[in-house]
């Protein structure tokens, strides 16, 4: 049996050395860590408004959002991504980037639904942020109002192909010099 067959191995780069009695296999962990992180992405869900229904649907049977290996976290400690669904407010702000804070590196960030994206139909309210990206990056914006959960699993599917496109080092250098844009913008 060759080494390098199967569906992740087909990807790895190896070299491949033949000693007496088998081969020796030599790789980065950055590609296990990389393929780790694509293969299962899991959430911190902030459902606000009307969103978080069709959020919560999205891991019921019918559309079973666990096979894409995104399950949900309780804690922003054991989370990689939050999904802000809904009207985010000034009062609700701080709470959303201290969770974003307390979650390790790397992180991503999704905006689902107008409310989080813009501020949606109360965009001009005076307690409302004018989307979710005034307070922390957003890495993946899903429109409309609310959503549907195939287009959900369609942004998360965006998420993790912007994973596997980057390398770990690639990752921490970008959220370092997002939340320094921020706090030079006096965002944060």
């Amino acid at each position: 049996m060759d080494v390098r067959s199967g569906v992740v191995l087909d990807r790895l780069p190896v070299v491949v050395e033949k000693l007496p009695g088998g081969q020796l296999v030599t790789t980065t962990a950055d590609f296990f860590i990389d393929w780790a992180t694509e293969s299962s992405v899991w959430p911190l869900t902030f459902g606000l408004a009307c969103c978080a229904i069709e959020m919560m649907a999205a891991y019921a049977s019918r559309f079973d959002f666990d096979r894409l290996g995104v399950i949900p976290r309780g804690t922003p400690r054991q989370a990689d991504m939050i999904i802000v669904a809904g009207t985010v407010t000034k009062k609700m702000a701080p709470r959303i980037e201290r969770l974003y804070h307390q979650m390790p590196d790397p992180k991503f960030v999704l905006s689902m639904g107008s409310c989080s994206n813009t501020g949606g139909p109360f965009y001009d309210s005076y307690s409302v942020v004018k989307g979710v990206d005034k307070v922390v990056p957003v890495d993946v914006y899903l429109p409309g109002c609310p959503p549907r959960p195939e287009a959900l699993m369609y942004a998360v599917l965006k998420i993790q192909e912007k994973i596997k496109k980057m390398s770990i080092k690639d990752r921490l250098a970008e959220a370092q010099a997002a939340m320094d844009a921020m706090k030079q913008a006096g965002a944060v």
